[in-house]
């Protein structure tokens, strides 16, 4: 099935970096003031969501689902939900992070969702690439400067990093001291990344 993309109102400046993520077949929902982002991007919307607070609602054939301003879930969990209910499993959302930090913070919680579901999903910004890391090795190439591990569920264990600058194996990663910040692939060698038992965020620095 095809992939969905979930396009936020975050700002995006390396548009170029971004853009080479996205695939032609691609579902785009975007959210309310994402749309700014449509023609840098140089997508349209499949699907068009929000309540439409910091985006004029377009005039447009396009599907688009009306949203209250007051209600549970912000226009991108909605939008993530909805893409659920139409059966995609496989997700990328861009300009989810940046600006106002609690909206950062809950953007990043969807992966968790997403996740607890067996559902793929990956964030992308100007600068990076997230993913939730848990049982499965997670390799990681020299394309990427830097890559930090953070514990975002808990308390992750059997953390294990090999091929890179510092080294770790079987080691515990709590939410109150998080270690695995900037660390670097070997020059030649690709990274290995897993945990036993938890979760923890994956971010790929470019």
């Amino acid at each position: 099935m095809k992939r969905c993309v979930i396009i936020g109102g975050a700002e995006i400046t390396n548009i170029d970096a971004v853009k080479k993520y996205l695939k032609k077949d691609d579902f785009n929902i975007f959210c309310d003031s994402g749309l700014y982002h449509a023609e840098k991007l140089g997508i349209l919307p499949n699907l068009i969501v929000g309540d439409f607070d910091s985006h004029e609602k377009p005039d447009t054939d396009i599907e688009t689902i009306t949203l209250p301003r007051e209600k549970d879930d912000t226009d991108t969990v909605f939008a993530v939900k909805e893409a659920m209910s139409r059966g995609f499993t496989d997700f990328l959302l861009i300009g989810a992070v940046g600006g106002r930090i609690d909206h950062t913070l809950g953007n990043l919680s969807i992966l968790l969702m997403l996740h607890s579901k067996g559902f793929f999903a990956k964030l992308v910004d100007d600068f990076s690439e997230m993913e939730i890391v848990d049982g499965n090795v997670k390799f990681i190439d020299g394309s990427f400067s830097y890559f930090s591990l953070i514990n975002i569920d808990g308390k992750c264990s059997g953390v294990t990093q090999k091929n890179v600058k510092f080294p770790i194996e079987n080691a515990e990663i709590t939410t109150e001291y998080q270690y695995g910040i900037s660390n670097e692939v070997l020059p030649g060698k690709t990274a290995e990344v897993s945990v036993k038992s938890g979760r923890a965020l994956l971010i790929k620095v470019r």
